[in-house]
């Protein structure tokens, strides 16, 4: 916001409010908690009906969903002209990312073809250009390298030591393998969607996949270094195996096939510039320049006319078989080998196409279910040239998988003579946007360090060991940083920035004042056990207030102030008594006697009950009775004894010659019914009491 506005902008009116407690608040706005639904209302929303098998349906096939509502008059060009340009893409990365996987060539061509077909069907992203992408390429090609080496392939030749690759035999037997790691991806996805595992990719930070994919292109670079030398390298795959890569290119450059290095030097000399202009004036060409298809028909061309493999012992890319082969069962042997290798590729996959497909939503304004992205990931590059010309929906990845197609079954021999040199070429060159992640550096330093330090780790531990291993410590170094903003997050005591209603840091902001007899302070992080107690020495120290002293001072005041209501209590009670005897005419004794008389009875104690409802209301007073009390002799002319029966239980009652008739009494005198108040007759004369005396366990008899 500019400043000027800042300064125009209309204050809020000031309002003087009370200060409530959360006691007080709760009884002026009761906290309402919703309804639980019961176990029957939760077994009748899970039953089987028409409307939640066609939601599970849609949620499962979302073209279900979007497809009936396509907007074909809207739609339909962009689309097309999306999926020729990303269609076009799709063969050289093809090609050149199934180098980095360490399969044949044509592999890549298939890996733009099916998942394109099956996020048409599953996926719920538009823009996102399904298929091969480097950094996935580059953890294959570990997995590929390791297990099957070049040097298990190496057969004698005869009459001599020599041995020469088999390079049929190892390419089939990658093949094989990288089938089976593409299976358990999937089942590993097919797991992740089932336990709605999108939230997890909350908890990989953007620093987090940003320093990764950083890292994964210098190994991919270091990787198709051999192919712009021409030199051949031993494939490594334990820790430090890229430094090792590239210590064992460095001594091997004497050995560099000239021809191979300038054809890699002018492909990358074409496309670069190209493709800078073709960014730089997007908005005014009607399409990205198709440059790596363009080099790709030119070298080949060349390289077929030229000879270039016969006469310069330039490698090419050799037999691209037309037409699709049948499917065939993996080898479930290879999965004890591969599962860890194949969980680090489905989180690196999902998370990656979640990140790209949440931007585009975003852009967009559409709804993108996390739940229904594929581990096979997208690519960056062909993503932006997909949204850029004018895709608006998986029907530009449907035509150019269309495309793929046709290359596959009809075009694809032509690139036989196709150079690696071209292919390696177009890969470093499509790194340029992963380069450009180091200026996050500068960024991150600004504006968060904690993020900073977990880009930095992320980087050095990806380089240091595989890509694998370095996502499971980045992973959990970043979850250690959570508990660490925990614990150390920012306190800071905030004050009213002048002339506005805004509150700030009052250290970080120098026009901020406090307001006079209010302290507000402020944590980063939501206090839970493990920071309670920082959290009360930070509001200590940035308060200036000790709030334990205050604390005891407020026991101490709460337990004074109960003592003196105790006192002022008894005090009242003493000064009732006094005006009580006081109103007692003289020789009224100012409690009941009780004088024993006659047998004892063995019935249980009795108490007497009297309210005195026009001197005393709200008062009660219970006198127990010992265990052989006998009432004394009626002497008050003033009380009329009116016997109604001569059984255990006599009811009596009694009338005030001078007051109002007093309620029953119940008695339990088991053979002398004498009941006598003495002087209390003429206090009764004043007013009307309830005398009952009641033993336990008897019923009550009129």
């Amino acid at each position: 916001m500019e400043q000027s506005e800042l300064r125009c902008r209309p204050r809020a009116p000031q309002v003087d409010s009370e200060v409530l407690s959360e006691a007080e608040l709760e009884e002026i706005a009761p906290r309402t908690q919703a309804p639980q639904p019961s176990l029957c209302r939760r077994v009748w929303d899970v039953r089987c009906s028409c409307a939640a098998a066609k939601s599970i349906l849609f949620r499962f096939l979302p073209v279900l969903s979007w497809l009936p509502r396509y907007p074909v008059k809207d739609w339909v060009l962009g689309d097309i002209a999306s999926g020729f340009n990303v269609g076009i893409m799709h063969l050289p990365q093809g090609l050149a990312y199934a180098l980095l996987a360490g399969v044949p060539p044509v592999t890549g061509l298939y890996s733009s073809l099916y998942p394109v077909i099956l996020y048409f069907l599953f996926g719920t992203s538009r823009h996102i250009s399904v298929g091969p992408f480097a950094v996935i390429s580059v953890m294959i090609g570990s997995v590929t390298g390791s297990l099957m080496p070049n040097s298990n392939f190496m057969d004698p030749v005869n009459g001599t030591n020599e041995t020469v690759l088999n390079e049929a035999r190892r390419d089939s037997a990658r093949v094989e393998l990288v089938a089976t790691l593409t299976i358990l991806v999937g089942v590993f996805q097919i797991a992740l969607r089932m336990l709605q595992f999108g939230f997890v990719v909350t908890y990989l930070s953007e620093p987090l996949v940003r320093g990764y994919t950083t890292a994964a292109a210098i190994h991919v670079l270091v990787s198709q270094l051999k192919y712009v030398f021409g030199v051949e390298v031993a494939e490594h795959s334990r820790p430090l195996s890229m430094f090792t890569a590239f210590i064992e290119i460095c001594t091997k450059l004497p050995q560099t096939n000239v021809s191979t290095l300038v054809t890699s030097l002018i492909a990358m000399v074409i496309i670069l510039p190209v493709k800078m202009l073709s960014d730089k004036f997007a908005s005014k060409l009607p399409m990205p320049i198709p440059i790596e298809f363009i080099v790709i028909v030119i070298s080949t061309g060349i390289s077929y006319g030229a000879g270039l493999k016969a006469k310069f012992g330039i490698a090419v890319v050799g037999n691209i078989p037309s037409g699709m082969k049948p499917p065939v069962a993996p080898n479930v042997s290879y999965f004890g080998q591969v599962v860890g290798n194949a969980f680090a590729i489905a989180v690196v996959g999902y998370a990656i196409s979640i990140s790209m497909g949440k931007i585009f939503a975003l852009k967009h304004g559409y709804k993108l279910n996390s739940n229904q992205c594929f581990s096979i990931s997208c690519s960056m590059s062909r993503t932006l040239v997909q949204e850029a010309t004018g895709g608006n929906s998986q029907v530009a990845g449907v035509i150019a998988s269309l495309l793929i197609l046709v290359i596959i079954l009809k075009v694809g021999q032509l690139f036989q003579d196709l150079p690696k040199a071209i292919l390696a070429a177009i890969v470093i060159v499509n790194l340029k946007g992963m380069f450009k992640q180091f200026t996050d550096l500068r960024m991150l330093w600004r504006s968060n360090r904690i993020d900073l330090l977990i880009w930095l780790v992320t980087f050095v531990a990806t380089l240091l060991l595989n890509l694998d291993m370095g996502l499971g410590l980045s992973v959990a170094f970043a979850l250690l940083t959570v508990i660490f903003r925990t614990q150390l997050p920012h306190y800071s005591i905030l004050g009213k920035v002048s002339n506005t209603d805004i509150y700030r840091d009052v250290v970080e902001y120098n026009k901020t004042e406090e307001i006079p007899g209010v302290k507000i302070f402020r944590s980063s992080a939501t206090v839970y056990f493990a920071n309670a107690e920082l959290y009360a020495e930070a509001l200590k120290e940035k308060s200036g207030i000790n709030v334990d002293h205050l604390i005891g001072k407020k026991k101490k005041a709460l337990k004074k102030q109960k003592k003196q209501q105790e006192k002022d209590k008894k005090e009242e009670a003493k000064k009732k008594k006094v005006h009580l005897c006081q109103m007692l005419p003289s020789g009224v004794p100012s409690s009941l006697s009780l004088s024993p008389s006659l047998q004892p009875y063995p019935h249980p104690p009795l108490s007497i009950h009297i309210s005195l409802g026009l001197l005393l209301p709200l008062s009660l007073f219970s006198l127990p009775l010992p265990r052989s009390p006998f009432l004394p002799a009626p002497t008050s002319p003033s009380l009329s004894l009116i016997p109604l029966s001569r059984h255990n239980w006599l009811s009596l009652l009694f009338r005030i010659k001078d007051g109002p008739t007093l309620e029953m009494a119940h008695l339990s005198l088991l053979g002398n019914p004498r009941v006598g108040l003495g002087p209390w007759g003429m206090f009764l004369s004043l007013t009307s009491i309830v005398l009952r005396l009641e033993p336990s366990g008897m019923e009550e008899k009129s």
